[in-house]
């Protein structure tokens, strides 16, 4: 196949070209030193580089290079692709994460559902923009409702975990083997850890908390929530009983962070 570029620059092959990416809009960047190490696998060299996590203006420059009219051209079809993308999520996440403050902690555990190819950046991005992809830094077991339909319930569930004692016990709650404020003392009767309250009802966080301290027991467990929580929820959500949340599609398909490349000048040969 005839690469029309040579076609294109026949003219000007051997010219020296500057060039940069270009932020479009307010974010913050993400794998930039990806995109830094790709340019000069290129041929390009490689005069400046913005941090990963550094907070970008419209119009700042985030990579700078020099090479020939070729190499520049095909570096704008990949290195914007590169970092667009984690841009944009560690841009949703950092915001999330500053409306949050100091509690409750903002995770997001739904890069597990974006194709394997994009997995690893995506993870990145989140931690880039402050945030965990992890429901806990300690080594945990997860019981979602796959599992406790396949298990046969909360208590089966986690009596089938018992022995894995160096592991915290996480378990989602959808309030489908009794009420949620039932499953959630169950689940911390039975060795539960943090209860994870998938349900996207608000209205279940004060269900579980005002039981758990009836009970006496909100002090040993950890309270999360999921389901199609929004940056807009983050404020109503701090007032409630609830120490994780857990972020998904506002995060994940977070629109990328736009960018652009620019010539800066042309030398010729």
């Amino acid at each position: 196949m005839v690469d029309l570029r040579n076609e294109i620059l026949r003219g000007v092959l051997h010219a020296r070209v500057s060039a940069c990416i270009v932020a479009d809009e307010e974010g913050i960047v993400a794998d930039t030193y990806f995109a830094g190490g790709e340019a000069g696998r290129l041929g390009l060299d490689v005069n400046l580089v913005l941090g990963v996590g550094v907070a970008v203006r419209p119009g700042e420059h985030v990579l700078e290079f020099a090479g020939s009219p070729r190499q520049v051209a095909v570096a704008e079809e990949i290195l914007i692709g590169i970092m667009a993308k984690p841009s944009g999520v560690a841009t949703a996440t950092h915001r999330f994460v500053e409306s949050a403050g100091s509690r409750p902690d903002i995770v997001c555990g739904a890069w597990k559902k974006m194709p394997p190819a994009l997995k690893e950046s995506i993870r990145g991005a989140v931690v880039v923009g402050g945030a965990r992809f992890r429901i806990c830094d300690e080594p945990f077991v997860y019981l979602d409702k796959t599992y406790i339909e396949m298990l046969g319930g909360i208590r089966s569930s986690l009596e089938a975990v018992s022995k894995l004692s160096d592991y915290v016990k996480v378990i989602q709650l959808k309030g489908k083997y009794g009420g949620i404020a039932e499953e959630a003392l169950e689940a911390v009767e039975c060795g539960a850890s943090i209860l994870s309250i998938d349900t996207g009802d608000t209205s279940d966080i004060e269900k579980v908390s005002g039981a758990l301290n009836i009970r006496g027991v909100r002090d040993r467990v950890r309270v999360a929530f999921a389901g199609g929580i929004r940056l807009e929820d983050i404020d109503a959500l701090k007032a409630l009983d609830v120490d994780i949340v857990d972020v998904g599609r506002e995060i994940v398909d977070a629109p990328l962070l736009d960018m652009r490349m620019e010539v800066l000048g042309i030398d010729a040969p």
